[in-house]
């Protein structure tokens, strides 16, 4: 499958300072990438470098700086079109997460597309920032909501997607689930939904950072992602849609940078991609999200999604041969169909008190209800703890989760 070679990660980790530190004495265990993933050195010394050598603002000046600043910044923009198999750079918007990416669509081609009569299907394993904004514009157009059930082995049923599509304009699924860690058939629903007249947007946040990614292949018509969940900086997002999309769809935010002319009378918007980048951009977040794509093409992304199907695996044998049926982890049991998103129950205990305790233990994990509370229903649980893998986890990593599960247990048996 790969030609790329395996993932050392006692190198990988040396890349990345925090992981080099302790707490409460103890070498820190991250394992809650997929809220936000750690940075390696090099991003951070590039967006260093870049504020102390070239920052100015971007498509304003002409002095020397500012051009530079520019074509860093563009340079930035055709990276991640590369990463993403995109056909042009044009088709790249920057946002400031995916979360401003979703509510473009909505805002933007959905208030253009969507009345009564019609339908946005979504489905119970989504992320708030992708159920959320069409609730708001249904509130204001009155198009109906439906849902594409999540089963008992965590993927979605798929039985009466026909019924589903029938009458629908736009389908929105997560690429990657961040709690169950299912992979969707992204491009099935999407062939069934353009067989439909539906349009496909793809909440790609978990995918792109864990998977070999080509937009033509995902077969979505818009994608979101988010840089700081791929090593990147926190305040920088990516928006991916094809360019006659783009191209009639209205302005999302008006200010500076967004137009071609401003008249009394009205205004003529900028080309793409600057049509939906109004203000000054996230400038150094952009460079440092070139650097993270390049960091992680240097690794491999082939490398790094076969290391964590292993890992997961790993973890998956480990948890249960440790804990048998005093935990439970959510979605599918086969480490291929799933990302590295490990949700749990664990006895009776409350993912909360788990968190705080294996914290004591340096284990960062997640608990909560992960911005998802219609499948924390369907799942018939308030929260869940969730242990996520990256590229710098390895099955040490995982032993120190499971011994610190054991203390736990421990510690709330007294």
């Amino acid at each position: 499958m790969t030609s790329s070679p395996p993932l050392d990660t006692k190198t990988v980790k040396k890349d990345f300072p925090l992981l080099q530190r302790e707490t409460h004495g103890k070498p820190i265990v991250f394992l809650d990438s997929a809220a936000s993933s750690q940075k390696p050195q090099v991003v951070l010394d590039t967006m260093r470098e870049f504020y102390e050598t070239t920052y100015a603002n971007v498509h304003r000046g002409v002095y020397s700086i500012a051009e530079e600043a520019t074509a860093r910044f563009e340079q930035a923009r055709a990276t991640v079109q590369r990463f993403i198999g995109a056909p042009s750079s044009r088709e790249v918007i920057f946002t400031k997460n995916a979360t401003e990416a979703l509510n473009l669509v909505a805002q933007s081609w959905g208030r253009a597309n969507l009345g009564p009569g019609d339908a946005v299907v979504l489905t119970q394993m989504e992320h708030h920032s992708n159920i959320v904004p069409w609730h708001q514009l249904r509130a204001e157009k009155g198009f109906d909501l439906r849902w594409i059930p999540v089963g008992p082995d965590g993927h979605l049923d798929l039985s009466n997607l026909e019924r589903l599509l029938d009458g629908a304009k736009l389908v929105g699924l997560t690429a990657m689930s961040n709690v169950l860690g299912t992979l969707p058939p992204v491009r099935r629903i999407a062939d069934a939904a353009h067989d439909a007249g539906a349009l496909v947007v793809a909440d790609a946040c978990q995918y792109v950072p864990h998977l070999p990614t080509d937009v033509a292949d995902l077969g979505a018509d818009f994608v979101a992602f988010s840089g700081h969940k791929m090593c990147g900086p926190s305040g920088i997002g990516v928006f991916w849609a094809r360019a006659e999309l783009l191209e009639a769809m209205p302005t999302f935010l008006g200010g500076g940078e967004m137009i071609l002319d401003v008249r009394l009378d009205g205004f003529t918007p900028n080309e793409l991609p600057w049509k939906f980048e109004a203000g000054t951009p996230p400038i150094v977040e952009a460079i440092g999200l070139g650097a993270a794509v390049e960091y992680l093409e240097r690794l491999g992304m082939d490398a790094v999604r076969e290391h964590e199907v292993s890992l997961t695996a790993y973890a998956l044998r480990t948890l249960t041969e440790r804990f048998g049926d005093d935990l439970t982890v959510f979605g599918p049991s086969e480490p291929s169909e799933r990302g590295g998103v490990l949700s749990f129950a664990f006895q009776d205990l409350h993912p909360h008190d788990i968190s705080q305790v294996l914290d004591q233990e340096a284990v960062c994990v997640r608990a909560g209800h992960h911005c998802a509370k219609p499948l924390m229903r369907v799942l018939d649980v308030p929260a869940t703890a969730r242990a996520s893998l990256y590229l710098y986890n390895d099955e040490h990593d995982v032993d120190l989760l499971a011994d610190a599960l054991a203390s736990a247990s421990d510690f709330f048996a007294l």
